[in-house]
This record gives structure tokens, sequence and C-alpha cells, in this order.
């Protein structure tokens, strides 16, 4: 009787043909091949085919006929009548198990230089690892391509492509790959600068009459150069006074950031609990919410008193802890794992929140959050973040074309 460890080891040595057409697509041709293996009774080990700008390549991995001849003679016949190219040919077992350090590449580029390619695949090349399987995620409004790696670890696969990055002017998100890179089920996202254009607290200051001193405070907490619950005291005290009437005034001016609908809207679809955490406006954030059909927000409240802001805010601040905290709480809320968690936000105080994340996005950030967080975008298309989650554009039209908005 022969043992499992003996199945699998000839299993390992039989001989298999790989099967390779190469030709203009068109209907049957996948079909035409796989009927002429059909009639050996061979078994399909691996399958895989792609078109580029109307050209297939399909490969077949099959196990080798005895009269293998035969059906090579039978495959270059098929390849006159089809007009295409076939090759055969011979080898051992199936193909080799992908090495360990397995790692999702993500290259972003308007426009993608074929140079910038290159120099990408080239580092990849210069740590040990192999380019395993490439595929396009977008056209437009960039150009996303993803890279499935093999054979390095993923953290420093991340060093080395940022740096590259940087140098071709291109954005590369690198992550871990394997089963749970599709299991992330809550996105967290900062509101000003990243869900929205521009800031909240800069709109209500510029009703005030304070924008420019409130300006030069709100750049300074976003570097992190002084700190954010003090900035937000002061910022706020220079809007005491304010009709409150400002608030909606300023929510009617709110331009979200271009893709915003799209993200919401595709991930909602896709089952994933969605949140905003703000240093902005409970006023503001939970209009948002309701408009988005977002789950959960947090974000300070402004105090109001007889129809004005009186420049204080109530309750404990929204800060950079606070916001961490609330990813935390939002993440109990909806039963997701943290490990399953998605955060998105562009300045210092949304450090923490990024670091207690699954995955940490830095989104036209400034520079010590790009050198922080797992991985940074700087086009300005909040889309593109489902790019990172492995969603296509093309899936996403397909989606809107069947259930239009």
């Amino acid at each position: 009787m022969t043992g499992q460890g003996e199945v699998e080891m000839s299993s390992a040595d039989r001989p298999t043909l790989l099967v390779t057409l190469t030709g203009t697509d068109r209907p049957g041709l996948t079909s035409a091949v796989l009927s002429t293996l059909a009639t050996r009774g061979l078994e399909v080990i691996d399958a895989e085919q792609v078109v580029l700008r109307g050209r297939l390549v399909l490969g077949v991995l099959v196990s080798q006929p005895r009269d293998h001849k035969n059906l090579k003679e039978e495959l270059k016949a098929l390849e006159t009548v089809l007009d295409v190219e076939i090759s055969v040919k011979k080898g051992i077992g199936d193909n080799e198990p992908r090495r360990k350090g397995r790692s999702q590449v993500t290259v972003l580029g308007h426009p993608l230089p074929a140079a910038g390619l290159a120099a990408i695949a080239g580092r990849i090349a210069d740590t040990g690892a192999n380019i395993d399987r490439i595929s396009r995620m977008a056209r437009y409004p960039v150009t996303a391509i993803e890279i499935a790696v093999s054979g390095a670890d993923p953290e420093a696969l991340r060093t080395v492509l940022a740096l590259e990055g940087v140098r071709q002017g291109l954005d590369v998100a690198v992550q871990a790959g394997g089963l749970y890179r599709r299991a992330k089920r809550l996105i967290v996202m900062d509101v000003d600068s990243t869900l929205i254009q521009g800031e909240v607290i800069e709109m209500l200051a510029g009703h005030a009459g304070r924008l420019e001193e409130v300006a030069a405070v709100t750049e300074q907490a976003m570097r992190g150069e002084i700190d954010f619950a003090e900035s937000l005291r002061n910022r706020v005290a220079a809007l005491e006074g304010l009709p409150a009437t400002a608030l909606g005034e300023v929510y009617d001016a709110i331009q979200l950031a271009p893709g915003a609908r799209t993200l919401v809207r595709t991930l909602k679809r896709l089952g994933y609990q969605f949140a905003i955490v703000s240093g902005g406006f409970s006023q503001i954030t939970d209009k948002l919410a309701a408009e988005l059909g977002i789950d959960y927000a947090a974000a300070n409240e402004l105090e109001i008193v007889d129809g004005k802001l009186t420049g204080r805010v109530v309750g404990e601040i929204v800060d950079r802890a606070g916001k961490a905290t609330a990813l935390r709480r939002f993440a109990g809320q909806s039963g997701t794992p943290l490990s399953q968690t998605v955060a998105i936000g562009d300045g210092a105080n949304d450090l923490d929140m990024l670091a207690a994340a699954g995955l940490g996005v830095a989104f036209n950030a400034k520079p010590v959050v790009r050198a922080a967080a797992d991985t940074h975008l700087s086009v300005p298309y909040l889309d593109t973040i489902l790019y990172l989650l492995g969603i296509s554009r093309e899936e996403v039209e397909a989606a809107d074309a069947e259930t239009p908005t």
C-alpha cells in the first residue's frame, strides 16, 4: 500500500506538459485548446489567461499523456486552423510553490512611466524576491498596477520600495500578502483634508475674520510642532461670538475629496463598516455621516449659547490619542478585529490611529505622517484606496452599472 508521502512524491515527479497559446483574442480559442486536451482525458493542473490590447496569452499545465508527440501534432494542426501560436513543453511536476514572505505591491502613477516601473521591478529583484504575477487595477484617474511578490520580508521590501517610489515620483504601497489582506472590514477616516478638501476650522475662521492666524496654527498642529489640544483651544477661542448660522454656511461650502463618494459607496456595497473621526466639529461631521451613509462618527463639539459660538468646546477633546481610542471603540462596536481595520489620515494627530489599525494609509500627508504610516498616497483621488484593498476600477464600474446611484 502506498503511503501519503509516497503519493505526493510521485505526483511531484510525474511528467507534465505546459501548453501556451498566443494570438489575437476572439471567442472560442480557449475552448478549442481545452477541447483538444480533453480528448486525451488529461488532468488540468494549472491554467492562467491574460488579454492585453486584444492579444491573448493562455497557459495550461496538464498531465502528460503517453502519446504526447501525437498530441503535439494535433495542437500544431490547431495552430494553423486558429491562426495562433501554440507551444508545448515537457517538464516535471507542478509549478514551484511560491516562496515565503508574500507581499502585494501596488504602484500608482499619473502617468506611470515604463522607467519608473522598471526601477521598482529592479529593486524587488535586488532584495532577492520574485515577481509572481502582475495585473492592472486601474487605468484612470491614475494607472495602478498590482504586483504579487514572494521571497522577501514585507517590511524590508516596503523600506526599499518607498525610497525608490520617491525617486521615481510614484506611490508604492507594500502590504503583507495572504488571506488577511482581503479581510479588512472597518474603514476609519480623518475628515479635514482627507474626506473633505480644506479645514473646517479655517473656513469658520474666515467668517470670523481670523483666517490667517488660525491657518498658521493649524499648519503647525498638523506637522506635529505643537500640542493639538492646546492648538484647538486657541483656534476655537478665535471663533467667539460667531453666529451659529455660520456652521450651516460652511457645511454647504464643503467639497468632498475627489473619489470620496465612490470609495464609501463601493465599500458599503461590499459590507464594510465606515467611520469618520475628526479633530473638527460634530456639527459638521454628523451631517457628513448622515449624507454619505457612514456608520460611526466622532468629533469635538463646539459650545453654542444664545445662537453664538462661545469660543469653547464641550467635553473631552478628540486629539491624537482620542482618534486611536475612537478607532478601537468603533472596532468593538462593529465586531471587527483591529487587524481588519484601515485608518486613513493626513496629519500628526492621526499618527496613533494609523499605528493602531491593521493598515495605516497616509493620504496627501505631512512628511512625519508619510514616514510613519504603512503606506502613503499622494494623488488627490480618495478612491485609490480601493486598489490597496484589491478592488479594481473595472469592478467598481461594473457594480455601478448594475446598481446605478
